[in-house]
């Protein structure tokens, strides 16, 4: 491939470098020049372009780009068609993301010109999210480096999806004087939505004193059963493996493979076996729906993937997960204090296009619609967060039941959007520099994108606000610095902020993502169907 100026006598066949605007001719990036463009810009005085000229052997962007996602795909894994050098892999099915790590970095070792990125290794996954993306970074790079970088991805696909497997999970909670039944009550609320997910079953639910005979028998009798995970809630926390619960374990006749894990929150996790099942001992941080060292247990249990002592020994790096905000002691004293950037989540919207059920808590992977976007942004480190409700008040109340939001009602919520997010600016503390404002219909955001948007503040503190880009097209959610509350606080009707970002022309920061999450809401039957199928 040759890269330089061509002059425009010779530059039919070949590829633009740069977009070009001259008189009435426009030749966009990547355009092939034609011999009428070719005139055209002669025609307005252009002698010369930067255009790249294919030599013999070379492979185009997109086809070297589709032969090399072609190879990289596994199970449960679907390439989209190429464009622009690019092709994006997707989960076809929940699970747990495989990844041959020494092959990834065989293949990006190739050449500059031959990437991939996935997400990490053994992450759970649901049906359509974007887990890798190849891209070829020139116009076309040679067949022999092609040839070079599928040889390095060797003879398995490196990327694939162990999906869940039906699975039933019998819990048994050990109690305590003093423990309230509510507590074990809201344990297996959260339990039932960590198994959604997998379509997983919660099969039994045994509750026993805290003592290792009673609490033995549980387990004997649970994996002697129709379980294909035991998993143990104590009352206290494991800390030895003499106590109580691998006590139990190991009376029942099992074994104790591991206890402890390199990741916190979830240090005192302990991992069993007995009769061929898992049997897991909780960390007491599992009773929260935080993610933490449990949660990684589980998923792999539950797509079959074996977890024993290696496999915790391995998951330090990494493991540093984000802080749970109900914690007592928390590692960084003021980091959600004064001055931290906080959010917004409207929820008074009518629904009208859903029909008669109200779109923010119909179900969505195991939890309301509206309580994933709500979790994205506590889970992103945002404080105050702020729920506007409105239309249906009691029952979005109850879909964010026990989290630690405050909730501000619109009773004008029929007026239109302006009224619902006046009102949560109103309730923001005086010294919040920004604030990120979510949709409560746009539940596949992530803590990653609220991140990027806070980060994008930091990094530019004189913008009014901060966007996120998909493919140059703005999506949500949007963040607001405190300069433009005022201006916010002026709008009517059904009117958001867009006016005003468009008002505050360079002043907004955009921030590229490449995650379809922030083009993606919610508004009809068949846009939930297509969610949660």
């Amino acid at each position: 491939m040759k890269f330089g100026p061509v002059a425009i006598t010779e530059a039919v066949g070949c590829i633009a470098a740069h977009s070009i605007r001259a008189g009435t001719t426009v030749v966009k990036k990547g355009a092939t020049v034609t011999a009428e463009l070719a005139g055209g810009l002669k025609e307005a005085g252009i002698a010369e372009i930067v255009a790249v000229r294919l030599e013999p052997g070379d492979v185009g962007e997109n086809e070297a780009a589709r032969r090399l996602a072609a190879r990289m795909a596994g199970e449960g894994i679907r390439a989209e068609a190429p464009f622009t050098g690019r092709v994006n892999l997707f989960a076809t099915a929940a699970g747990v993301l495989k990844v041959d790590v020494a092959a990834i970095d065989a293949f990006n070792s190739i050449d500059e010109a031959i990437t991939v990125a996935t997400l990490p290794a053994l992450k759970a996954v649901v049906a359509g999210e974007l887990v890798a993306t190849v891209k070829i970074i020139p116009y076309a790079v040679p067949e022999a480096q092609v040839a070079e970088a599928l040889a390095a991805l060797g003879a398995n696909a490196p990327v694939a999806v162990a999906p869940y497997h039906p699975s039933r999970v019998a819990v048994i909670s050990t109690l305590l004087p003093g423990l309230k039944p509510s507590v074990v009550d809201k344990t297996l609320r959260i339990m039932e939505e960590r198994l959604a997910p997998a379509e997983a079953i919660l099969s039994a639910d045994r509750r026993v004193p805290h003592e290792p005979g009673p609490l033995a028998a549980a387990i004997a009798a649970e994996a002697a059963g129709k379980a294909d995970i035991v998993v143990v809630f104590g009352a206290s926390a494991i800390t030895d493996r003499r106590d109580v619960i691998p006590q139990a374990l190991v009376d029942a006749g099992g074994t104790v493979e591991h206890l402890g894990m390199p990741v916190d929150p979830g240090n005192l996790l302990m991992l069993g076996r007995l009769a061929g099942k898992p049997v897991i001992g909780a960390p007491g941080c599992a009773r929260s729906p935080k993610e933490n060292s449990f949660d990684w247990v589980l998923q792999r249990s539950l797509a079959r993937i074996p977890v024993g002592r290696a496999e915790a020994q391995r998951m330090g790096v990494g493991g540093l997960l984000m802080e749970i905000v109900s914690r007592p002691q928390p590692r960084a004293p003021g980091q959600h204090g004064a001055g931290a950037v906080a959010g917004i989540v409207l929820a008074a919207g009518q629904s009208t296009r859903m029909g008669a059920r109200n779109k923010l808590t119909q179900p969505l992977r195991g939890k309301p619609i509206l309580r994933h976007a709500v979790e994205a942004q506590l889970e992103a480190g945002l404080s105050p967060v702020i729920v506007v409700t409105g239309h249906e008040r009691v029952a979005v109340e109850a879909a964010l039941s026990e989290l630690p939001v405050q909730l501000v009602h619109n009773p004008d919520y029929a007026s239109g959007l302006a009224g619902s997010l006046k009102a949560g600016i109103a309730a923001l503390p005086p010294d919040v520099p920004g604030v990120v404002v979510s949709l409560g219909d746009m539940p596949n955001v992530t803590p990653k994108v609220i991140g990027g948007l806070v980060e994008g503040l930091k990094r530019q503190p004189e913008a009014l606000a901060v966007v996120p880009t998909l493919f140059g097209q703005r999506g949500n959610p949007v963040l607001l610095a405190r300069e433009i509350f005022l201006a916010v606080s002026l709008l009517t009707g059904d009117r958001g902020a867009r006016r005003l970002l468009d008002e505050a022309g360079e002043r907004v920061v955009e921030v590229s993502f490449e995650d379809p999450s922030i083009a993606i809401d919610v508004d009809t039957p068949e846009a939930l169907r297509a969610l949660q199928g």
